[in-house]
């Protein structure tokens, strides 16, 4: 792929207006941290639907950030996070998945793994980057990180871990039951 200054001009004018749109704070001083409550936003899911985090107040949230649509570790993750969406609910908790693909890629990931919980695109990271969430490959890429909330979108458990994908979705769940008992 060649790089040329109105590619470049197309993303920043892009990128802009996700800010502006959305209203999306840049990157802060510090992770967030388990204590913190999350920054709001609005991006767009897989059906080309804007989901808030206002959507879902008085709920708890599972926020997973993940590399690429269509890729191993990921698909495994997705579906993981698919297969116990059930149990999620019975804990009153809301899937969410994030990464930078587009509205059209989360749409053919989520019609091929009957994927229903929200997959939302993240333009340019910037959600992540409000979560102060790392990335890697220069921070072009999303890593694997994953948020629980209190119905009050406080954040109570982050579990971090690029190769243990599935592992995500159980470390979530058993924090969820663990508030629950």
């Amino acid at each position: 792929m060649v790089v040329t200054p109105a590619f470049l001009a197309n993303k920043i004018a892009s990128l802009s207006f996700y800010k502006r749109r959305f209203n999306l704070p840049s990157m802060p001083k510090k992770p967030i941290s388990v204590g913190d409550v999350l920054p709001a936003f609005s991006l767009f899911d897989q059906h080309n639907e804007p989901v808030s985090t206002s959507d879902f107040l008085g709920q708890p949230l599972v926020i997973f950030f993940y590399p690429k649509d269509h890729t191993p570790g990921c698909t495994a993750q997705a579906c993981d996070f698919r297969n116990y969406e059930s149990e999620f609910q019975a804990v009153g908790a809301q899937v969410i998945g994030i990464n930078e693909a587009s509205v059209k890629s989360h749409n053919g990931f989520a019609e091929k793994y009957g994927l229903k919980y929200p997959i939302l695109s993240d333009p340019g990271h910037l959600v992540r980057k409000s979560f102060g969430a790392s990335g890697i490959l220069f921070n072009t890429v999303a890593n694997r990180i994953t948020y629980v909330t209190d119905k009050n979108h406080q954040v109570v458990y982050i579990f971090k871990s690029l190769l243990r994908a599935t592992d995500h979705v159980e470390e979530s769940l058993s924090f969820l039951k663990s508030l629950v008992k």
